[in-house]
């Protein structure tokens, strides 16, 4: 495949602008030296409503937003608006929980939602829990991002077969390693800017030009139908429509209303989305951001439609060299470069690079955070200092990014929108000890412990076994299940139903009935379930109150 000359030098002078941003990002609002994890992990948990707008739509709007949703309206059409209603759904279901986690955690000084836990159950265990399926979901949603980013530099030529097909990305690793390393959240909070004020320009003429030139909203549409209802249906694999046509069928309702709900009571769960908020200086910051952030779900809504518009355009997606198979993430790439001048497509290729760096970057931080917490500070060095705790974030940030590489490296990614559900249905069993824990301590540490393990086992077994005539496989199909072969003990429900659900929220619901019923049995029996820590008004302190442990501290 030739290089494309022009927008890979537009591509490259781009990175090379947000690369040195985040060099300086170290002297950026500086407080203290970056030795400690309120610094180097939060940013000083000192971030205004614009930063925080900024930061929050960097890290919950990716290369899923932009590579991989679009390549799903491709592939399977009205399946992929779910992502609409989630994210909208999401700001109201976060609004008062964030809060309460802001200030709860500026009281006792926790830097994740893990300490968080903690502090609530008085149980290590219960942490290590939450912090370890925290930092596989980031290793997944990292992969993710990575696998958008490939998806651009392929586009812009860099194709090649085997290992060496995977340089570039391994070049974008060093480069977002080096200044992660470096300045912490500081560096993609900065460049956040930078994808902020380029992705508007970027859509708003797509969605003006695309349409001139391609006969208007109503072709493109009309050409998206014709393609589904030519296209018959193949089971239960989220990238093919069941409805043969732009509308949904009676059978994938219930799984677009579930994976909406579902995905957005996950989304605040994932910890780069809760170091975003913990890294503001007031609850109000929060709140102005709630309101506000849903002006970026119009952004998701005119980037999905970009995949409709990929029909009309006859757009098809480069052949992975190194697979072999078509790679359904170069989608939207190819459609920028097929449709617009060389300079404009380099402009888009950037910024959709540019959207996969930065909550790449944020991603590996939550996660490091994670690990020096509540795994390193709990188990491996409780006396651990600051200056230590920080250095070995620094390090963890680097491995969490490698293991998102080697995903890359082994798996397919036309499978990259996969990685992120998969992550959603692992996160989310997190909610009961997490996000419920802000109001109630009603559940028993041991009845939560049973339900995360209950939970997750029988999501991930219902992942596995759901088919995917994608590949031919019979595994990992979607995260839509058939509820006709929903399975409870040997015990079919709904036998014969072809209506499809998100196996998230079975799952959770699985969770939630067996702690549950673990907590009905062990409170009578007086069984020790830890010591909350805190107390009723620390859930409701903001930066004039004098409890609010100092930054940087201890």
């Amino acid at each position: 495949m030739t290089v494309r000359w022009t927008e890979l030098a537009i591509f490259t002078l781009l990175f090379a602008i947000v690369t040195g941003l985040g060099v300086y990002a170290a002297r950026w609002k500086a407080g203290f030296p970056l030795d400690h994890l309120d610094e180097w992990g939060l940013g000083g948990r000192k971030f205004g409503s614009w930063v925080t707008w900024f930061l929050i739509s960097g890290d919950i709007f990716t290369a899923y937003t932009f590579v991989a949703l679009p390549a799903l309206m491709w592939g399977a059409g009205p399946t992929a608006f779910f992502a609409l209603p989630f994210t909208v759904l999401a700001y109201s279901l976060a609004f008062l929980p964030l809060v309460r986690l802001w200030s709860v955690s500026r009281v006792h000084g926790y830097v994740t939602p893990a300490d968080f836990v903690h502090g609530r159950y008085g149980s290590p265990i219960l942490a290590l829990l939450v912090a370890v399926t925290g930092i596989v979901a980031m290793m997944l949603y990292i992969a993710v991002q990575l696998a958008g980013l490939e998806a651009v530099l392929r586009t812009l030529g860099l194709n090649g077969a085997g290992l060496a097909g995977h340089i570039p990305v391994f070049i974008a690793f060093v480069i977002l390693a080096a200044y992660t390393y470096r300045s912490g959240l500081r560096a993609p909070t900065l460049i956040a800017f930078v994808k902020g004020l380029l992705i508007y320009p970027v859509i708003i003429a797509a969605v003006i030009i695309l349409p001139m030139k391609l006969g208007g909203w109503g072709a493109i549409f009309d050409a998206a139908n014709t393609k589904f209802t030519a296209t018959p249906a193949r089971g239960a694999d989220i990238l093919s429509p069941q409805s043969g046509g732009i509308l949904l069928s009676a059978n994938d309702q219930l799984q677009y209303v579930t994976l909406a709900l579902g995905s957005a009571l996950a989304l605040f769960l994932y910890p780069h989305t809760l170091t975003g908020a913990l890294a503001a200086r007031s609850s109000n910051v929060i709140k102005r951001n709630m309101v506000a952030l849903p002006a970026y779900s119009l952004v998701l809504g005119l980037f999905a439609l970009l995949g409709y518009a990929a029909i009309a355009a006859h757009t098809h997606p480069i052949v992975n060299a190194a697979t072999g198979e078509p790679d359904s993430n170069t989608i939207i790439p190819m459609l920028f470069e097929g449709q617009f001048s060389s300079w404009f497509a380099g402009v888009a290729l950037g910024t959709i690079g540019i959207s996969a760096l930065v909550p790449a970057a944020i991603m590996s931080i939550a996660a490091a955070n994670l690990w020096t917490r509540n795994i390193y500070r709990a188990y491996l060095h409780r006396g651990a200092t600051a200056a230590q705790e920080t250095q070995q974030a620094k390090i963890a940030s680097l491995v969490v990014k490698l293991g998102a590489v080697v995903l890359i490296v082994l798996l397919n990614p036309q499978y990259s929108i996969d990685l992120q559900l998969i992550g959603g249905v692992i996160i989310l069993q997190t909610l009961p000890m997490v996000a419920i824990a802000l109001y109630t301590r009603w559940f028993h540490a041991w009845g939560l412990a049973a339900g995360w393990a209950v939970g997750l086992a029988w999501g991930l077994t219902m992942l596995y076994d759901i088919p995917n005539p994608a590949t031919g496989t019979g595994h990992l199909g979607d995260t839509g299940l058939k509820l006709g072969t929903l399975s409870i003990l040997g015990w079919h429900p709904f036998a014969g139903s072809p209506t499809q659900v998100y196996v998230g929220l079975i799952a959770l619901i699985g969770n939630l009935l067996v702690a549950a019923l673990v907590t009905i049995v062990a409170r009578p029996m007086r069984i020790a379930g830890g010591t909350d820590e805190t107390a009723l008004l620390d859930y409701h302190h903001d930066t004039s109150s004098p409890q609010l442990e100092p930054v940087t501290s201890g």
